[in-house]
């Protein structure tokens, strides 16, 4: 190998361990900050085949080789018939991993094909079939945790659909109660980018499965919102963090929603308050941070260190 070959190997092993190091920062980070995983957890981790099931699964791994908790991962694929799909691809890169899977077999495909007309939209309806078929494995292997592979830019798609179209303020939770109400549901990569998911997927070589398999396309509104974010990114950098900061910083009383905050109840104290809306001033554009704070910075610091302590450790070994 001649000098010029070497300094790019190098360059590039130190580049694939700098994002690394990143992805696991980030992801003990989410998992921190929102309680995500305790010592004694069974975490079931649905597995498409797509880069970010796979980043999920491979960052979590390593987080738990390196954690003081005591938890368990558990793989689950569900092979739902789609035509072409490669059902061996899975089981085998399972396999040299050396943990427990299940690979679940239900024909949803067939399902949807015959409810929904030629031409529309199936993610809608297959994703439905899919989540019961989970909530239902989850419960016969004892999981208390599902671990879900949505990150950064599927929440700020979220937001923006709902935004958009319909009217309401409300993105994807990074920890949430299922809709049958038995299980909790995580999403770990909840601060990690898309862009970096792909970077990592590259670099570890993952056997990734087409997701176009069923015929159908990407909603286009989500294409759409996909498509703002990227050319965000290209054109004012840093705002998409911002935005995605903001979700974290919530001020109910400078929302309209009636529901949250008891407006009815305000009246003038004659005491000075932060929270009071200088109405004739302009307020400042404070820096965001890269994710969101559960409040300032005073308090956030200590509950990470002492994850770090000895919780959950958060900076990459």
């Amino acid at each position: 190998m001649n000098a010029p070959d070497a300094r790019r190997v190098r360059k590039e092993a130190y580049e694939a361990n700098k994002l690394e190091k990143r992805l696991r920062r980030q992801v003990g980070e989410a998992i921190a900050d929102f309680d995500m995983i305790r010592g004694g957890d069974r975490v079931m981790v649905c597995l498409s085949g797509g880069k970010d099931s796979y980043g999920l699964l491979d960052l979590l791994l390593r987080l738990r080789d390196a954690s003081p908790l005591h938890f368990e991962i558990v793989a689950v694929n569900l092979d739902q018939r789609h035509p072409g799909y490669p059902a061996h691809v899975l089981p085998d890169y399972l396999s040299t991993l050396g943990i427990p899977f299940r690979v679940v077999v239900k024909d949803t495909h067939s399902i949807v094909k015959r409810v929904i007309p030629e031409g529309k939209t199936m993610c809608s309806l297959c994703s439905r079939l899919r989540r019961g078929v989970l909530y239902r494995v989850a419960g016969e292997l004892g999981a208390t945790k599902i671990a879900l592979g949505h990150h950064r830019d599927d929440i700020l798609e979220t937001f923006f659909l709902n935004l958009f179209f319909g009217g309401k303020l409300k993105a994807m939770p990074p920890k949430l109660v299922s809709d049958d109400g038995n299980h909790v549901v995580i999403r770990p990569l909840a601060y990690v980018k898309e862009t970096d998911l792909e970077r990592y997927a590259r670099i570890r070589a993952f056997p990734i499965i087409p997701c176009d398999l069923c015929g159908s396309q990407e909603n286009l509104q989500r294409r759409q919102a996909k498509a703002m974010l990227r050319e965000w990114e290209r054109r004012f950098p840093g705002r998409v963090e911002t935005v995605f900061a903001s979700l974290g910083r919530v001020t109910p009383s400078h929302l309209l929603d009636r529901a949250l905050f008891d407006f009815a109840s305000v009246a003038a104290t004659g005491a000075a308050s932060a929270e009071g809306d200088r109405a004739f001033d302009a307020e400042p554009l404070p820096v965001a941070p890269g994710r969101p704070l559960r409040g300032s910075d005073a308090r956030t610091a200590p509950f990470m260190e002492s994850r770090r302590g000895g919780r959950w450790p958060l900076a990459a070994r």
